[in-house]
């Protein structure tokens, strides 16, 4: 199957980022891609609260959702939404950070919420706290397509092998991660985790990013570490596309799912054992 990611550089206008992103997958269907991938927080990259609360909808209005959905069903392909920063009815109003598997029919087959929330200090200068705004989902998802099973992560979930693990016993054969990350993490991990957590379980890892310098808002830029990447299960970096903005093509073969867990069949050996 051929397959597309799209890296990309969000702004804080779901509208241009909605525009930007159907022309993009009018691109990547018109060379062939039957699968599409799109990076976390394709609606809308933004470091302030006041601004997100302006702009983000609820998913039933959402416009990105509705819009990138209408596309899937125009081109006839299969769609992963990233993810899209969507509001919630919670009493304490925060965010969820969420992706959705979409059919060619343009209907959501699966919808995942972020478990692990980004809390850190990066530098002294660079602090995330995601929890703040954004309410952690509780449950792992795979979703079951014409092409296997795929389990749906998000970014920061990456760190925490033991979600992989469960993904994949599961049965997930693929594995997504779309990415905002930071460009300190990035360069010195975003590469080495996601060919860890393919040698690990024999998945795919398809993960597109946002990439670059985003659109000032209330005065502060984001920066993100692009690199999409693709890592086959025997652990292969396919596919790094750099810190530019753009489409990239691979072939999807479910084969190497089957050569990779043949050679090390370690999701067979997995044994239950007393804590230390």
């Amino acid at each position: 199957m051929k397959t597309a990611l799209l890296q990309i550089t969000a702004s804080d206008d779901p509208t241009e980022n909605l525009d930007m992103v159907r022309t993009m997958m009018a691109d990547a269907a018109a060379q062939g891609a039957q699968f599409i991938l799109t990076p976390e927080v394709t609606n809308c990259v933004s470091t302030s609260t006041t601004r997100q609360r302006e702009v983000l909808q609820h998913e039933e209005d959402d416009i990105t959702l509705a819009g990138l959905g209408e596309q899937a069903a125009n081109l006839g392909v299969w769609l992963l939404i990233g993810s899209l920063a969507i509001k919630t009815h919670d009493a304490d109003r925060r965010f969820a950070n969420r992706s959705f598997m979409i059919d060619p029919q343009g209907q959501i087959v699966a919808r995942y919420d972020k478990i692990h929330m980004f809390d850190v200090q990066v530098t002294e200068s660079e602090t995330f706290r995601e929890s703040k705004n954004y309410r952690p989902g509780q449950k792992a998802v795979i979703a079951d397509t014409d092409f296997g099973k795929v389990g749906l992560t998000i970014c920061y979930d990456i760190r925490f092998p033991h979600l992989y693990a469960a993904l994949a016993q599961a049965g997930a054969r693929i594995l997504t991660v779309p990415a905002a990350f930071s460009p300190v993490t990035g360069a010195a991990h975003w590469e080495a985790l996601l060919r860890a957590r393919a040698i690990e379980t024999g998945c795919w890892v398809l993960a597109p990013a946002q990439t670059g310098e985003h659109p000032k808002t209330r005065g502060k830029i984001r920066y993100t570490h692009g690199h999409s990447m693709v890592v086959a299960p025997w652990g292969e970096v396919l596919i790094d596309a750099g810190t530019d903005p753009g489409i990239h093509f691979f072939d999807l073969d479910d084969r190497s799912v089957t050569e990779a867990r043949r050679r090390v069949p370690s999701l067979t050996h997995v044994r239950p054992f007393d804590g230390p």
